[in-house]
């Protein structure tokens, strides 16, 4: 339901009306939005850190666990097709398991931070993707008990962050274009050391 007062901000922008309404963790956003427009400003010239579209923790991790489930049944297939001597496309196969399993391990432990899962929570997501298949059930399974509602609490506005891990997080949602660089090369890296040290499933003669 729509809450008026001094916390409501609203701005008339190429003829549409534009509403923030308070939300827990949410006032000073709203704050930020009625000072710009009353001070004759517009949304085209609000603070940067003011989004308008932030991707949720809940679709964050969903994308990579439906995701991690399909280079799931890519690697089962490429495998049963070595097996019956069709082609050998394991290789490809499996570097895009590996890649994504990477991405989606990431994606659990920043989900985990901000969530703040308990710790049998946090270790049964990583432990799901090397379960063929279990990262959807589990992402479905957590999403019905409420662990993946809300949006970012050390975004820009939000929480105070408390510790070296969630003052990471806060730099993270403050520059996340930078941060998605900075992660896919590390995550570029660490994916290059495995291939070079080997493919967990060996090669046929």
């Amino acid at each position: 339901m729509w809450q008026g007062g001094p916390e409501a901000g609203y701005a008339l922008s190429s003829g549409f009306v534009i509403g923030t309404a308070r939300r827990p963790g949410t006032e000073s956003r709203a704050a930020i939005l009625a000072a710009a427009v009353g001070a004759g400003g517009s949304l085209d010239r609000m603070p940067e850190h003011v989004s308008t579209a932030r991707v949720s923790p809940r679709t964050l991790f969903r994308t990579f666990a439906v995701a991690e489930m399909f280079t799931w049944a890519g690697l089962i297939t490429a495998l049963i097709l070595r097996a019956l001597d069709t082609v050998n496309i394991v290789p490809i196969a499996g570097g895009i398991h590996g890649f994504v399993f990477l991405c989606y391990a990431a994606s659990t432990v920043f989900v985990w931070i901000n969530q703040r899962w308990r710790l049998p929570v946090g270790m049964t997501g990583l432990l799901s993707a090397v379960i063929p298949f279990a990262t959807l059930p589990f992402e479905l399974i957590i999403d019905r008990k409420g662990l993946l509602a809300g949006t970012w609490r050390l975004a820009p506005g939000g929480e105070q962050p408390r510790g070296v891990v969630e003052k990471l997080q806060a730099w993270v949602l403050r520059r996340p274009i930078l941060a998605a660089v900075v992660l896919l090369i590390l995550v570029t890296i660490v994916f290059v050391t495995l291939l070079w040290i080997g493919p967990p499933i060996p090669r046929g003669e």
